[in-house]
C-alpha cells in the first residue's frame, strides 16, 4: 500500500489493556477510529455504528466470502472484523485512520499495510491489573474473565513484534507516550508537504 500524508495507526493489546480509554483522547476532527463488525450482541449503552457494527453470523461469513475485511478473527465463538471500507471513510474525511483491532488481526494487517502503517501494542502493567479491569466492567462472568486472561497471556507474547509498546500503568503517562508517537510519525518527511517544499527550495534555489 502506498504511503501518504495521513497516518494509519494499528492499535492493539489484550482485553483490559485500556485501549478504548486511550483512544478517547484523540480529537475526532483529526482522527477517524475504525468501527469493527462483530457477531456478539451489544452490551448496555453500546450503539450500533459507533461502538461496533452488530451483525449476525450469516452476514459476517458472507462478508468474509466477498473479501470485504482487512482482517477478521473468531474469539470464543464470536467473530470480529475490520472492513476495508473503513480506510476510505477516514481518508474521504481527510482524517488519520486509527484501527483498534484484536492482536491476531493486527498481525495480519502487517501483510496488508507493510510499512505504511504504524503498529502500537498497549501493554497492561500486570495480569492482576487485567483481571481487575475486566471485573470492573461487569460485563462477563468469572469463566469468561478466566478465558480472557488466558488469552491475554498468549497475546502478550506478540508485543515485541510491534513498532511501539506503551505500558498503560498510568493513563496520563500512556496518553503522553501515545501522542509522542503520533507527533514523531507526523514529522516524517513523506507526510509533511511543508517540509518537502522547504527542502526543494533549499536544494534548488
Amino acid at each position: 500500500m502506498q504511503k501518504n500524508k495521513f497516518l494509519i495507526i494499528v492499535v492493539t493489546g489484550p482485553s483490559g489493556a485500556g485501549k478504548t480509554s486511550l483512544l478517547k483522547y484523540l480529537p475526532p476532527e483529526e482522527f477517524y477510529i475504525s468501527v469493527s463488525h462483530t457477531t456478539r450482541p451489544p452490551r448496555k449503552d453500546e450503539i450500533n455504528g459507533k461502538d461496533y457494527y452488530f451483525i449476525n453470523k450469516e452476514k459476517f461469513l458472507e462478508m468474509i466470502k466477498n473479501g470485504e475485511f482487512l482482517e477478521w478473527v473468531e474469539v470464543f465463538g464470536t467473530y470480529y472484523g475490520t472492513a476495508k471500507s473503513e480506510i476510505e471513510k477516514a481518508f474521504s474525511q481527510n482524517k488519520h485512520l486509527i484501527l483498534d483491532v484484536e492482536v491476531i488481526g493486527a498481525t495480519r494487517m502487517k501483510s496488508y499495510f507493510g510499512n505504511s502503517a504504524v503498529f502500537i501494542f498497549i501493554l497492561p502493567p500486570s495480569i492482576e491489573e487485567i483481571e481487575k479491569r475486566l471485573k470492573k466492567r461487569g460485563t462477563e462472568d468469572e469463566n469468561k474473565i478466566k478465558e480472557r486472561i488466558q488469552r491475554a497471556k498468549e497475546e502478550i507474547k506478540f508485543a515485541g513484534w510491534f513498532d511501539y509498546i506503551i505500558v498503560n500503568d498510568d493513563l496520563e503517562k500512556a496518553k503522553d507516550n501515545f501522542f509522542s508517537i503520533i507527533k514523531a510519525e507526523l514529522c516524517r518527511p513523506f507526510r509533511n508537504n511543508n517540509w518537502q517544499n522547504i527542502l526543494k527550495s533549499l536544494i534548488y534555489e
